[in-house]
């Protein structure tokens, strides 16, 4: 009588059922999941049209103002310059059959244009620095970013976090332009893709003060990619009607706005793996995905490229010594990924043996708690 009474849900088995069954993770149904994106999109999407924000601040702080017509100014000149070449300068040039007015668009190019468009970029990231530094404290208090330590070692990743973000610049625009070789779909990819990397550039300055890794950066934003693709939507859909040139001149222009706005945002949702907040909680449906690997090409370029300089840094430099132990002498793993992060790792100086001409002599009958005799 005991198994039909336990089998009918009655005896202490079906309890330890009941149990397991309450531990068991319950799942929002795939309309309500991909509702939930569809929020985040939209919130996404409100947040990159916080003018009013812009407009508030700029009018409100005197640092913040200078900062934005200063870049104002500068992106002008070389959006202006961009144009004067694409619409007036090469068509102008462009039938004439001398080999001086045939070519006045390329010395145009070389001496000014590149120059000016390159020093706009440069200048235009310093005062977007200040820019997001002045906005966080604002938000935040004076004490409430990471400041990176003044010594010799914060000054190594400083430099390291710089080149490492500026080769991952580089990779991501290079995987736009080959995305957009895949046939039918590749154009679409590429505009998706540049969405994605524009709003991780506007986040990124706040991320850096909140003290997040390279990796956390790009979890979060690959776990909320709903919100992120609406919110580089409209930079990038201005920045695809024009030439290269100007499309990074239109991107700078408007880039200390989107800081701002970036500032004042609210991603979505704030826990994806429980979106809807409920307690218990209920994780999103698995046939839509939670985390999509936008950032994977872009890392598995970057590490090929510190390889490779790390592999001519090691062939260029001094031989090791046969005394070199092997694992020491090729790039290992960890210093990819601390270069990853923006931090050199610093190999620990292993103690020197002991000289082979002192030797240590114990007397025999000794016990432990005596002293050893040196010769």
């Amino acid at each position: 009588m005991s198994r039909p009474y336990a089998s009918q849900g009655y005896g202490p088995r079906a309890t330890e059922g009941y149990s397991s069954r309450a531990t068991y993770p319950t799942f929002l149904t795939p309309h309500n999941t991909a509702f939930q994106q569809l929020k985040a999109a939209g919130r996404g999407l409100f947040d990159a049209f916080r003018w009013d924000a812009v407009i508030r601040l700029v009018s409100s702080d005197a640092e913040v103002r200078s900062n934005v017509f200063k870049s104002l100014l500068l992106n002008i000149v070389s959006l202006s310059s961009v144009y004067f070449f694409d619409l007036l300068l090469q068509p102008l040039t462009h039938e004439h059959t001398h080999w001086l007015r045939r070519n006045v668009g390329w010395f145009y190019q070389i001496l000014w244009l590149l120059p000016v468009v390159g020093i706009s970029l440069y200048l235009n990231s310093t005062w977007c620095s200040h820019l997001a530094r002045r906005t966080y404290t604002l938000q935040h208090g004076s004490r409430a970013a990471v400041e990176p330590p003044a010594t010799y070692l914060g000054i190594l990743n400083s430099i390291a976090t710089s080149a490492y973000r500026v080769v991952m610049v580089f990779t991501s625009v290079v995987v736009s332009f080959a995305l957009r070789y895949i046939p039918y779909a590749g154009p679409t990819l590429g505009f998706v893709f540049l969405c994605w990397v524009d709003a991780y550039y506007c986040f990124e300055f706040i991320w850096i003060a909140r003290g997040y890794s390279l990796s956390r950066r790009m979890r979060h934003l690959e776990e909320r990619w709903a919100y992120y693709f609406a919110f580089g939507l409209p930079s990038t859909a201005l920045c695809m009607w024009g030439s290269t040139l100007a499309n990074a001149a239109i991107f700078a222009l408007i880039f200390p706005a989107y800081i701002i706005m970036a500032m004042h945002a609210r991603p979505a949702p704030i826990d994806p793996y429980n979106p809807t907040g409920g307690d218990p909680p209920k994780h999103p449906s698995p046939f839509i995905p939670i985390r999509i690997p936008v950032f994977t090409p872009v890392i598995w370029l970057n590490d090929m490229i510190v390889r490779v300089i790390s592999l001519i840094g090691h062939v260029g430099g001094p031989r090791p010594s046969s005394a070199t132990p092997s694992h020491r002498r090729k790039p290992s793993v960890d210093s990819v990924e601390s270069a990853e992060e923006g931090s050199i790792p610093l190999e620990p100086i292993a103690p020197s043996p002991p000289s082979t001409g002192t030797r240590i002599r114990v007397s025999r009958g000794t016990r432990p708690g005596n002293r050893r005799k040196l010769d």
